[in-house]
């Protein structure tokens, strides 16, 4: 939205035309939210705290993270509200991948918040149940499948395959259940991840990070080119939101960082993975998401099996699921399980962003 000021003003100023470049508002998306995030969140954490809407733990879980039983949640509200402020006026409106990115987000967003609502404000444990969530996020995750196929030229339905230059497989009608997949499935794995202080949020800034530069490069012809990656106009616009996304996130760990003083909630949670999702399906690179969030990954495939192995065999293969529960009850300190996570992230975004040009 400032952007329109700004073109104005540069008919009168040179100086303006800094901000026709895509690196420039990337920064100060990132910066814009990163500022929102720091000034609100106090304001944020009292107004949840004196409103009593605070964490509630199950009653199966770990005995250490008792002492979180009412910390404030929800928190992940104003994730969202810092993302979209900076997105809103940083990238240009007249960009359709904007609007999705928002509606997605949002979509799931709101989602969480029903499903926090009901948890926390009408103490109900079962929240949303699981049949409305699903139901209420692929509607959106479907609704953002289809305007993305719908307006996608054919490069834009194609799956790359990371590591090989010269594989790419057209996907066709078969784009819209893929990317429902991969929106739904990478919000609720971002969902399941987020039990420790600050454990999801990190992994999601590397992330949108790294997409972003995957971004920045796809919606640029001659970098395009020279890494043998699909040119997509106009995507270079998503850094900026990728740029949010870490601005918001890093505001957010400030206060989220063991000790957590507040929590994203699903409200965060989901509509930051769907983000992440849809970011991906946007520039070809879902099979590369896969590889950067192997966190995420693992905490779901933890899930999995735990529930799988239980129902076939009456055991349990961790000692709790997801995967982090399962080495707090090994004896691992809650900062120890966190750290190490963030550590794996940024080896897996490292190789991520190695398939750029080990082809």
């Amino acid at each position: 939205m400032l952007l329109i000021l700004t073109d104005y003003l540069s008919e009168y100023y040179s100086a303006f035309n800094v901000f026709n470049y895509v690196t420039f508002r990337a920064i100060l998306g990132a910066l814009t939210a990163l500022l929102i995030s720091l000034l609100l969140g106090p304001y944020m954490i009292r107004t949840l705290r004196d409103k009593q809407i605070g964490q509630t733990v199950r009653s199966n879980g770990p005995e250490t993270h008792l002492v979180k039983a009412g910390t404030p949640t929800m928190g992940g509200a104003l994730i969202l509200m810092a993302i979209t402020i900076s997105a809103i006026l940083w990238i240009r409106i007249e960009n359709h991948y904007l609007w999705i990115l928002l509606l997605t987000t949002l979509g799931f967003g709101l989602v969480g918040w029903v499903d926090d609502y009901k948890k926390l404000i009408h103490k109900d444990p079962a929240g949303l149940p699981a049949r409305w969530k699903y139901f209420w996020q692929s509607v959106v995750g479907l609704t953002a499948a289809v305007i993305l196929y719908n307006t996608a030229t054919e490069v834009e339905t194609i799956l790359i395959v990371p590591f090989f230059k010269n594989v790419a497989i057209p996907m066709g009608v078969f784009y819209i259940l893929f990317s429902y997949l991969v929106i739904v499935g990478t919000s609720n794995a971002v969902n399941l991840t987020d039990g420790l202080d600050g454990l999801a949020i990190l992994p999601t800034v590397l992330i949108s990070g790294a997409l972003g530069i995957f971004a920045y490069l796809t919606g640029h012809s001659v970098f395009a080119e020279y890494l043998s990656i699909p040119y997509i106009k106009d995507a270079g616009e998503i850094a900026i939101f990728c740029g949010a996304i870490c601005g918001a996130g890093l505001g957010f760990l400030w206060f989220n960082t063991y000790p957590a003083q507040v929590f994203m909630g699903d409200v965060g949670a989901l509509g930051l993975g769907a983000a992440l999702g849809t970011i991906a399906v946007m520039i070809r690179q879902e099979l590369v998401l896969f590889i950067m969030g192997g966190v995420f990954v693992m905490e779901t495939v933890s899930v999995i099996i735990q529930v799988v192995s239980f129902k076939l065999t009456g055991k349990r293969v961790f000692a709790m699921a997801p995967l982090h529960h399962h080495y707090e009850l090994k004896g691992w300190p809650e900062p120890r399980v966190i750290v190490r996570f963030w550590i794996i992230s940024v080896v897996l975004v490292l190789i991520g962003l190695a398939t750029l040009k080990l082809r």
